[in-house]
């Protein structure tokens, strides 16, 4: 098939309650043609059909989950013989902690799909179980356990709405106190540097004041850090993109996610964003919750 004619072709799945209808909207936003709850064994037709339009091909955007029941198990499989037929499929996996969803399904008061005669944590747990080969494998993992609607359809926005053959790339401050961020793909520790906390001066700023972000930058070994990094980052980005994967999160922690890893952040993504294929975007996760 001609480059120009194969669609694109992006799978929505993970965990029920993580936000698929907020993607899905704002998706459609972003000018996809969203089809929600199709079987796996369809995703072959639809590539099939949207191939021979005439108009110029939209780009799909398949939701799909465990309320297809048997036929949902087959997603793994029609998704590797999409692209042995060299079509263009990236996965997209929502995932969320399990309080998150207990608190979002008691919110709505509906069953999970899974619960049966259990509650919806053993829903959950079942659900999350019958899903780990599909998280591995996703292209892109976003964890909303922490997000609003408004929040979440920003971040797809980000993802999916600049040039196709643009690398978009999330550069996240965070603190290690709060964890680890799921969704990250690369995870670098900014706690070798000494505290702006213990600056009188500086403890209510942030690494978005200038006077942190100075006394960051002047610290011993900063500076090597940075240029030896970013280095590194260039050629991970240049292998995700001969991968065709069109976006990344980059996350950066230190204790309390206010002072250091913030500074470093906002570095990195300026020095990232000197490249013209790539686009970048810079969340401060854990920032406000000292």
């Amino acid at each position: 098939m001609d480059d120009a004619r194969k669609p694109e072709l992006l799978v929505v799945t993970g965990m029920s309650g993580a936000g698929r209808s907020t993607v899905g909207n704002a998706l459609e936003d972003q000018g996809w043609y969203v089809i929600d709850n199709l079987p796996p064994q369809m995703l072959g037709p639809i590539s099939d059909l949207f191939s021979l339009s005439k108009a110029r091909l939209p780009k799909i955007a398949v939701i799909t989950d465990v309320r297809g029941g048997e036929f949902f198990t087959e997603l793994q499989s029609r998704i590797a013989e999409l692209r042995a037929r060299d079509i263009a499929v990236r996965v997209l996996f929502l995932e969320a902690t399990d309080a998150a969803l207990v608190k979002r399904f008691e919110s709505v008061r509906r069953p999970h799909p899974l619960q049966a005669d259990g509650t919806v944590l053993d829903g959950i747990s079942k659900e999350r179980s019958e899903l780990v080969g599909l998280r591995e494998s996703a292209d892109i993992v976003f964890d909303t356990s922490e997000t609003n609607v408004h929040q979440l359809t920003n971040r797809v926005a980000e993802a999916f709405a600049t040039n196709a053959n643009t690398l978009k790339v999330n550069i996240m401050s965070f603190g290690f106190k709060y964890g680890i961020p799921v969704d990250a793909d690369l995870v670098a520790d900014a706690r070798f540097i000494a505290n702006p906390h213990w600056q009188e001066e500086l403890r209510s700023k942030t690494g978005n004041d200038a006077e942190v972000s100075h006394y960051v930058m002047a610290q011993p070994g900063v500076g090597v850090f940075l240029d030896n990094y970013t280095a590194a980052l260039g050629t991970v980005l240049d292998g995700y993109r001969s991968e065709n994967k069109r976006f990344a999160t980059i996350a950066i922690g230190c204790t309390g996610g206010k002072h250091r890893s913030v500074a470093l952040a906002n570095e990195i993504a300026r020095r990232l964003g000197e490249k013209e294929d790539v686009t970048i975007a810079i969340s401060h996760r854990d920032l406000g919750r000292e």
